[in-house]
């Protein structure tokens, strides 16, 4: 494990970090899709309103008044139901209470002085949220000046700095929780995308092991969640997929492989338009949502289908023009922009846009995968053959390059045998 680790804290990651906006669960759905196309992960804390805001809260009770987080999975498969439909003007103002999947575990109140190795911890067993509280003080220096002992952090109880009057003297001790003054009620927040770009600055000190292939320090994972291309896309929604919050959509080999020819997921549906990408889910196949409708397909097209957008406020992307028709498009969706094949399931490279799913193969390096991450926003990484770039073997998430980077070092031969 690489002593970066050990030699920092949270707090060095908060430094400049925006104060947290609290979403409340009353909120509707209109407002939380825009909220979300703001937010890292393509999700959004929710929080049960204070019942007194006179009282000072501590972590407990915060924590307490945390729901969970709201993807942008969960709005349009709550969009795609068929009562929302029917009234798309009323589904949009559906509090966000009756949509979010309650999950106090998925963010954790944490101390400023807390060991990044302890919140690499947290998040490897699925914490997707750390809410620290802003300090005033809090220099972000643990790196060069922490003191470390029997794996605690010393509170800076040296007396001879209390009469120094040198402040450069004083920063040689790290800031504990008990001796870092934060400010009352105002926390930010940090994602597992911001540990990992600061994860990615420290490469050098990870070496070897962001050169080494995914495959030879086991980060795949070969339990994801998937779907037939044939079948309905609305069955994603049933798969009830939760870190990564996504859905391999395949198509089955004739010696029993699948071959990924797109994904249902948080991360392609963030900043998507949520009321054509619902009608999409709720009426077309996996395939077909994935891939692409084109409206001058020919001999498989679809019949031309109206949506009554709700805009101006209600609008998601059309700029506050009163309420017109809208015809369905896989452009409308925000997948696909390519021009448009006569032949919906032939020449699939010809399809590629935004509805290609993210892949590595299982020789990508760990250093590869991690920027693909970053560069794509995305929370995932699909796996594929090294021969094969459409076989499917696995995922790559957060959690499985948090555990990558922080797992102990096997010995070698010659160090593991006695002296």
């Amino acid at each position: 494990m690489a002593s970066v680790f050990l030699h920092h804290v949270v707090g060095d990651l908060t430094v400049g970090k925006p104060e947290l906006v609290e979403f409340a669960e009353t909120e509707t759905v209109e407002a939380a899709i825009r909220a979300i196309g703001e937010s890292s992960e393509g999700g959004i804390p929710v929080w049960k309103k204070r019942s007194q805001k006179s009282v000072i809260e501590n972590a407990e009770m915060r924590q307490q008044r945390f729901v969970g987080i709201l993807n942008s999975f969960d709005v349009v498969a709550f969009l795609a139901r068929e009562e929302c439909l029917t009234d798309q003007a009323k589904a949009i103002k559906t509090p966000v209470s009756e949509v979010i999947i309650h999950n106090n575990s998925v963010l954790k109140v944490v101390d400023p002085g807390t060991r990044l190795i302890d919140a690499l911890e947290m998040m490897k067993q699925g914490v997707k949220r750390l809410l620290v509280p802003k300090s005033i003080v809090w220099r972000g220096m643990s790196k060069r000046f922490s003191i470390l002992y029997n794996g605690k952090w010393l509170k800076n109880i040296d007396t001879s700095s209390a009469n120094n009057t040198n402040p450069i003297a004083n920063t040689n001790h790290p800031s504990s929780s008990s001796s870092t003054a934060t400010i009352r009620d105002k926390f930010c927040c940090l994602s597992r995308e911001d540990v990992l770009r600061f994860i990615i600055g420290c490469l050098g000190a990870l070496a070897p092991l962001p050169l080494s292939s995914i495959a030879s320090l086991g980060v795949i994972n070969p339990n994801y969640c998937s779907i037939e291309a044939s079948c309905p896309a609305i069955d994603a929604t049933k798969k009830l997929p939760q870190d990564p919050c996504a859905v391999a959509v395949v198509e089955p080999t004739s010696d029993g492989q699948y071959n990924i020819i797109g994904e249902i997921s948080a991360s392609k549906l963030w900043k998507c338009d949520y009321l054509a990408a619902s009608w999409a889910l709720a009426n077309l196949s996996a395939g077909q949502f994935v891939m692409g409708v084109e409206d001058n397909m020919s001999a498989r097209s679809l019949p031309d289908i109206v949506l009554n957008q709700m805009v101006g406020e209600a609008n998601l992307g059309n700029g506050g023009s009163p309420t017109r028709p809208k015809k369905f498009s896989s452009r409308s969706i925000g997948f696909f922009g390519n021009a448009a094949n006569s032949n919906f399931w032939v020449g699939r490279s010809m399809y590629r846009g935004r509805s290609a799913p993210l892949t590595c193969k299982v020789t990508s390096s760990l250093a590869a995968v991690m920027a693909q991450v970053l560069s794509h926003r995305a929370t995932h990484v699909w796996v594929t053959e090294a021969e094969n770039d459409d076989i499917l073997v696995g995922v790559v998430g957060y959690a499985d390059i948090l555990a990558a980077v922080t797992k102990q070092p096997v010995p070698t031969s010659s160090e593991s045998q006695p002296s």
